[in-house]
């Protein structure tokens, strides 16, 4: 991308397909009792964000010359399923912040916020059964086997990473790193939204391995760049807690170069650190590990393997997309991996 422009135009086209999706999925979410349960299904999908998922499923069908109305409701389940993830997920790391505002879990509670987020998986999953009358019984089970196999990667891929965090693992490598971002974050972020928009856009006549490569790619992109701003970036850009990782003990790849880089006294004291349980670090401890990442160079090590990534999943789509007809769709799907590794948000 390299360009002002460039990065305006992706940010264009996604806020065109985050228009489309978030109107129909706030406009359609049930308003019913009791309180303190569909009343707060909108929390995480009202607050700004990138939607970089349904707009990858709706891209692929379009850039595939399929129709993406009758990718719509696909779309909007994916951003469903990604919200019930967050909701959770903000639960288990003990997060604070989300897209610029407390967690739900934070404002009320644990309970309540594990009951919306199994609320919100349950009307996604709803969404996806109505596409019996959109794209017939066939289609519409291929893509509840794709949605099986996407959530249990992605519940495989976080229990990887809680476990690591509870037996304080300290003899990680990078490619262990890959192994757990390939399913925790590539496959629901990138892989998953790319096989159904395809699935959808060619009505079950394409071979979906096609996107793999390029999902995993992106997704691994992505979530480097993700640990590279939670740890360096503006918080009114980013929207979540500056160093929120350190807090919660997870190993980023940055994390696991300083504990393959340090010697000595800093290594134990390092493990000691992450060790402890969350409410038990302190501030001091926190900006101590935050200054040796940053002096010994593990931030600009994960920028470079986040730009190796991006220059694959570029390639990637040049094969997979670069013959298609012009069109936003394809500019976007062309485009998207420089767009990851240079956002500030």
């Amino acid at each position: 991308m390299r360009s002002v422009a460039a990065q305006a135009s992706v940010e264009r086209i996604l806020d065109r397909y985050g228009q489309l999706v978030h109107g129909r999925l706030l406009e359609e979410l049930p308003h019913a009792e009791p309180t303190y349960f569909y009343d707060l299904i909108s929390y995480y999908p009202a607050l700004p964000g990138k939607t970089i998922r349904p707009a990858l499923c709706l891209a692929v069908c379009e850039a595939l010359e399929g129709d993406a109305n009758l990718a719509l409701n696909t779309a909007i389940a994916i951003e469903l399923f990604h919200n019930a993830f967050l909701i959770q997920d903000d639960v288990q790391d003990g997060s604070e912040r989300r897209r610029g505002a407390a967690t739900l879990h934070t404002s009320l509670g644990i309970g309540i916020a594990i009951n919306v987020g199994s609320m919100t998986n349950l009307i996604g999953l709803q969404r996806l059964l109505e596409n019996r009358w959109l794209l017939g019984d066939s289609l519409t089970w291929r893509i509840f086997q794709e949605t099986e196999l996407m959530m249990r990667h992605s519940l495989e891929g976080q229990a990887i990473e809680l476990g690591w965090i509870r037996e304080n693992r300290v003899d990680l490598t990078e490619d262990d790193y890959y192994r757990m971002c390939l399913k925790k974050t590539s496959w629901y972020t990138c892989v998953y939204p790319c096989r159904l928009g395809a699935l959808i856009g060619k009505r079950g006549a394409l071979d979906l391995t096609v996107f793999d490569r390029f999902g995993w790619y992106l997704g691994a992109a992505f979530q480097i760049q993700d640990d590279i701003l939670n740890l360096v970036g503006q918080y009114d850009r980013y929207g979540k807690e500056i160093g929120g990782d350190l807090w919660e003990g997870k190993r980023t790849l940055m994390l696991i170069r300083l504990l393959r880089t340090l010697r000595g006294a800093d290594r134990v004291r390092l493990t000691q650190i992450l060790g402890l349980a969350r409410s038990e670090r302190n501030a001091e401890d926190v900006r101590w590990v935050a200054d040796c990442i940053r002096e010994t160079g593990c931030v600009e090590h994960a920028r470079s393997y986040a730009r190796q990534l991006a220059d694959a999943a570029r390639a990637q789509a040049v094969k997979a997309f670069g013959q298609l007809p012009v069109s936003d769709a394809r500019e976007l799907l062309l485009a998207l991996p420089d767009y990851v590794v240079e956002r500030d948000h």
